[in-house]
């Protein structure tokens, strides 16, 4: 499953990201594999969505979610 399926309100815990070049990115902004995200938000349109990361929120484009693998905690 990837961030990108995951409903409003579940919570998972973050397996991999398959990109590279976005995991490099996502890491520095604390988006590392075993950290808990939870989706807070989804826009109006349905993209970007809301993940609560640790203890900030991030949004972050439907196409970067798919390319992060979690599991349903």
């Amino acid at each position: 499953m990837n961030l990108s399926e995951l409903q409003r309100g579940q919570q998972a815990r973050i397996k991999q990201v398959k990109d590279g070049e976005l995991m490099l990115k996502l890491f520095e902004m604390g988006v590392l594999p075993g950290e808990t995200v939870v989706l807070e938000n989804i826009a109006p349109f349905g993209d970007p969505i809301a993940v609560m990361v640790g203890e900030y929120k991030l949004c972050i484009r439907l196409n970067d979610a798919a390319n992060i693998d979690i599991e349903l905690s």
